[in-house]
């Protein structure tokens, strides 16, 4: 099983696509919108010919009526004007409004596709990946998709078109003033495929180290309570401090790269001015030309121009965009390795579970666990010991197909794990992890989860099924019981979260429950109740505990002590105890 494939982009020369390639996967996000899309296009068009018909008529007005001072025909073409600027604002708004719209849809759409894929992704990909740089690639990746959609695309296409429109009129009206006029533009062309890699690039890095400052805050936010009880404010601080300068010289060269554009095409408009306006007034002095038609050749000067400066503005908007899209792709493109296969057997065994020569360790580290062979019989209660880092919780996480081992095969009721849905094996498996996670909430909401059997019961009818689970006296631990409010993950004790855990976990009335240090922070009295209500479920529930508090385990049926790499019976009790203190001396 290859782990590293659900590993994103960590190198500094992040993965780039053609310009075209690009743009097409793009476009593939905005296909259910060809509507607007088509009605967008066509107000930017009929904006652009407003904009390119009113410099003709200002050319046209002066020669024939202000020259002539024939001003009843310069009111007409006034008025005239003032209708075509008029259209061209409402042409204007409606390609904005619905561009708007498009990009907010778009982003809400991505945003949902990219949390979904995340879901479906394996523990593995978690373990390999940091949360501040997955959620700067939800949040801000997406972001600039939004912008790309609701103000660059179509700006860029009306651009686009303005550029054509007023080069064709330019070359039109007069065709040697009109190559002088865009010779510039040749100049604009090479500078432009010469330096976009490079600001694609720019911004590629600056996202990236955006996100590394994400997964910095987030991980000095989460482990704060650690940093005050150690006083390390200023290690943190220091490594914050570091990880921002990177963010900050990252971001600089990246605002250099979008801004590099502008000045050159601000320059390159200027020239072009210059070179139309002296060979203009050339022109007219040998009667060649008019004024009129100068004054129309400067305006489209300006909107070949204008719209490039926009252009280069934007180009830099677009490259932001094709990088945070590389950076969302990357997570799309992933499928996770933790997949449903058909059934090749019928089941065989009695067993519960039963592991055959499996052999397991986490990617880029050596392998935890060799050639392991086992089997856990149904009713029973099982005891994994051993020293830390031995190997107990990964034989749990495995048992519960958090990951698949490396080579060997686990078995669930006979049947390779591997073919079980994730539906049908979790309510098989019930889990209860060291450190169990709250939703915000009440009680009822955080033990009901992922519990469709009891969604539509009132509470006296939850509370029924808690009393005949014998869980009553854990729910009573709360000072609201079932309404006890759960303001996210640390509102509440370790002790508390776990108390939430077990009960969450035995209504689920699994086949199998796991308790991973369950009872580590839960106080004695509260522990006899736990164990009393384990040894009041069903005959049939097979118990996998791993404790360090040997208490917990006195009564198991079968004790397995796991280290190096190895699992082996025990025996007795106190054989358990003997092998644990050697191990841990031995560690």
């Amino acid at each position: 099983m290859n782990y590293n494939l659900n590993k994103l982009t960590e190198q500094d020369e992040v993965a780039t696509t053609s310009t075209y390639t690009a743009l097409k996967n793009l476009m593939q996000l905005v296909s259910n919108e060809k509507t607007n899309m088509i009605v967008a296009l066509v107000a930017i068009l009929l904006n652009s010919v407003f904009n390119l018909v009113a410099p003709l008529l200002i050319g046209y007005t002066i020669d024939t009526y202000i020259v002539h001072k024939q001003y009843q025909g310069v009111l007409l073409f006034s008025g005239i004007l003032a209708v075509i600027y008029l259209l061209a604002l409402g042409t204007s708004y409606l390609h904005t409004k619905l561009m708007g719209e498009v990009g907010q849809r778009t982003l809400f759409n991505v945003r949902n596709t990219v949390f979904n894929k995340i879901q479906q992704l394996p523990i593995a990909f978690f373990n390999q990946n940091q949360a501040g740089d997955l959620i700067s690639r939800v949040n801000n990746d997406t972001e600039k998709l939004n912008m790309f959609f609701s103000q660059a695309l179509m700006q860029f296409v009306g651009s686009v078109f303005m550029i054509a429109g007023a080069g064709v009129f330019l070359l039109i009206i007069n065709p040697r003033l009109g190559l002088a006029g865009l010779i510039p533009a040749l100049l604009i062309l090479f500078f432009t495929k010469v330096f976009s890699p490079w600001v694609k690039k720019k911004n590629a890095e600056s996202m990236k180290v955006m996100g590394g400052l994400s997964a910095e805050i987030q991980e000095s936010l989460h482990n704060f309570k650690v940093i005050i009880a150690f006083n390390r404010r200023d290690y943190f601080r220091k490594r914050f401090e570091e990880v921002n300068e990177k963010t900050y010289r990252a971001a600089i060269w990246a605002d250099l790269a979008n801004t590099l554009f502008v000045p050159f095409y601000t320059w390159c408009g200027s020239v072009a001015q210059l070179i139309v306006l002296g060979y203009g007034i050339y022109l007219i002095s040998t009667t060649a030309f008019s004024i009129g038609l100068l004054v129309s050749y400067l305006s489209y000067i300006v909107l070949f121009y204008n719209p490039l400066r926009h252009v280069a503005a934007l180009w830099a908007n677009f490259q932001m965009s094709m990088a945070g899209w590389e950076r969302i792709s990357e997570i799309l493109a992933l499928e996770s390795n933790l997949v449903q296969i058909p059934a090749a057997t019928a089941a065989t065994g009695e067993a519960v579970v039963e592991f055959r020569d499996v052999h397991f360790g986490y990617p880029g580290g050596t392998e935890i666990l060799h050639n392991i062979s086992f089997e856990l019989e149904k009713g029973k209660t099982y005891a994994l010991v051993g020293p830390t880092g031995g190997g107990k919780t990964t034989t749990a996480s495995l048992i519960a197909r958090l990951y698949d081992p490396t080579s060997g095969t686990v078995l669930l009721n006979g049947k390779d794990i591997r073919t079980y849905s994730d539906a049908a094996r979790t309510a098989q498996i019930g889990f209860i992890l060291q450190e169990p996670f709250l939703f915000s909430g009440t009680v009822k909401d955080n033990i009901l989860y992922g519990n469709e059997q009891y969604v539509n019961h009132t509470d006296e009818e939850l509370i029924a099924v808690i009393q005949s689970a014998n869980l009553e006296k854990l729910v009573n631990v709360f000072e609201n019981g079932l309404e006890t409010p759960v303001s996210g993950n640390d509102s509440m004790s370790l002790g508390q979260k776990q108390l939430i855990a077990f009960i969450r976990a035995v209504l689920r009335q699994p086949a199998l429950l796991i308790l991973d240090e369950a009872t580590a922070n839960i106080d004695t009295v509260t522990e006899q109740v736990l164990e009393d209500i384990l040894a009041h479920l069903p005959a049939t529930t097979t118990r996998v505990i791993i404790a360090h508090r040997l208490n917990t385990i006195e009564n198991a049926d079968e004790i397995y002590f796991v280290n190096s790499g190895e699992i082996t019976r025990a025996g007795s009790f106190q054989n358990a105890i003997d092998k644990l203190l050697h191990g841990i001396r031995t560690s």
